[in-house]
């Protein structure tokens, strides 16, 4: 029996195209265009959305293209944001400044080979963990911002404590929202869709702030959801059987 051997064309090339993204940010930090560099990671994202997404249209799904997508986003989202990250402004802090950028790529590759050995993550609906697109994304807004001004006096320090967290989040088991099933042949409550068009208005007038405000929202939005479930979970103290005891005593 001869086994079937190949590749579907169509993924594999959004696949490649993020891997070249990633190799692009290495060319761009060598030659300290980190504001290219940080572009270079928002467009993986890119392709890493798209590469998924056209393999279920297509009904071209495999386990190479799993495999293959993994080994991209391990180049795209971990080692290249954590080499920008440190050659833009870890430098200086020595060895605090590449074991954060070390840590971030491990976590990076924790977090997704967590994800290929989860598959009930797939069917719930939410990540385990901050996605590692999602900590690139938010590297990535930073030197962006930074390199255009808006952040014109961001202290280093912050961004040695972002990282790490960053790290942290991807190895938690913090519930993310997954966003793949988008539903676009299905009917969907009229505030979704609102939320759809301010989220293409907020890109289409102010691009950079867009980008920033949801790469941030994104990662921030797990341990908000965390809090919430705790101080939910936590009995009122002015429940019926807390009453009655207050008043035997």
């Amino acid at each position: 029996m001869k086994l079937r051997k190949g590749i579907y064309i169509l993924p594999s090339l959004f696949t490649t195209g993020n891997i070249f993204c990633g190799f692009y940010t290495f060319v761009a930090v060598l030659n300290e265009e980190f504001y290219l560099a940080a572009w270079a990671i928002v467009l993986a994202i890119v392709f890493d959305g798209l590469d998924g997404r056209v393999a279920r249209l297509t009904k071209t799904t495999s386990k190479f293209g799993v495999q293959y997508d993994s080994l991209a986003d391990i180049i795209s989202f971990g080692m290249a944001p954590a080499f920008m990250v440190f050659a833009w402004k870890l430098m200086p802090f020595g060895r605090v400044g590449w074991m954060a950028a070390f840590l971030f790529l491990i976590c990076g590759a924790l977090r997704l080979a967590r994800f290929n050995t989860m598959e009930s993550e797939d069917s719930s609906g939410s990540f385990n963990g901050l996605p590692i697109p999602g900590a690139a994304a938010v590297v990535a807004s930073i030197v962006i911002l930074s390199e255009e001004r808006i952040f014109s006096h961001f202290p280093p320090v912050f961004l040695v404590i972002v990282v790490y967290a960053l790290a942290f989040l991807m190895v938690s088991n913090i519930k993310y929202p997954a966003f793949k099933k988008l539903g676009l042949k299905k009917r969907v409550p009229f505030a979704r869709f609102l939320f759809v068009v301010l989220m293409l208005y907020l890109f289409a007038t102010i691009p950079l702030l867009a980008l920033g405000f949801i790469s941030f929202s994104y990662a921030l939005l797990g341990p908000l959801g965390f809090l919430i479930s705790v101080f939910k979970k936590k009995p009122a103290s002015n429940t019926p059987a807390t009453r009655n005891h207050a008043e035997k005593l």
